[in-house]
C-alpha cells in the first residue's frame, strides 16, 4: 500500500483536550483509538486533502487558504467502511467558511493522485476516533464519547507519510 500524506488542521487546546480524552477513553476500554500512536505528530485533526504525493503547487492559492482561526464544532459520531469492523469518527460542521477553505486547498496542490474522497463536493469533515471498531462493540464505544465540542482550528500542517514529517503552514 502507497503511503498518503495529507493536508490537515489542528485545534485549539480545548478540542485537542477533549478529542485525546475520548481516545484515551476508548483505548482504556480496549479499542483501537488513535491516542495508542505515541509519535508526536499524532494529534486531533481535520484531514483537508489525501493523496500521493502530495505537493503544493499553487502556493498562492494555498496562502489565501490559512482563514485561521476557523469555529469549528465537533458533532456526533459517524462509522466510515463496510463489513464487521469500522472506523469511528466524530463529524464536523461543513460550515460555508470551512467548504471553501477545503476548497481552495484541494485547489492549492497538484490533482494528480489525490484521492478520491478529498475533492470538494464529495470530502466529509471529520475527526477520526478509533478503527477496526466491531459492530457489536458499538454502543459501548458510543457511550464513551461527550457532547458535541466548539472550538477553533488554530493551524494547518502537511503530514509527509513517505519521510513521517510534519511541516506547520500556518499556527496561531
Amino acid at each position: 500500500m502507497t503511503a498518503l500524506s495529507s493536508i490537515d488542521l489542528t485545534f485549539d487546546d480545548t478540542i485537542e483536550k477533549a478529542i485525546r480524552g475520548e481516545w484515551d477513553a476508548l483505548e482504556r476500554a480496549g479499542f483501537s483509538s488513535l491516542g495508542a500512536h505515541r509519535s508526536d505528530s499524532n494529534r486531533p485533526h481535520l484531514t483537508l486533502v489525501v493523496g500521493t504525493p502530495l505537493e503544493i503547487v499553487d502556493h498562492a492559492a494555498a496562502h489565501d487558504a490559512l482563514h485561521l482561526p476557523l469555529p469549528v464544532t465537533i458533532g456526533p459520531p459517524v462509522l466510515f467502511g463496510s463489513g464487521g469492523r469500522r472506523v469511528l469518527a466524530r463529524l464536523v460542521t461543513p460550515t460555508a467558511a470551512l467548504l471553501d477553505l477545503q476548497a481552495s486547498v484541494h485547489a492549492s496542490v497538484r490533482q494528480q493522485g489525490l484521492v478520491a474522497h478529498s475533492h470538494p463536493g464529495v470530502w466529509v469533515a471529520h475527526v477520526t476516533l478509533a478503527r477496526r471498531i466491531r459492530l457489536d462493540d458499538l454502543p459501548q464505544a458510543l457511550g464513551l464519547l461527550g457532547d458535541d465540542l466548539t472550538g477553533e482550528a488554530t493551524g494547518m500542517r502537511l503530514w509527509n507519510a513517505v519521510e513521517r514529517t510534519v511541516t506547520p503552514l500556518s499556527s496561531r
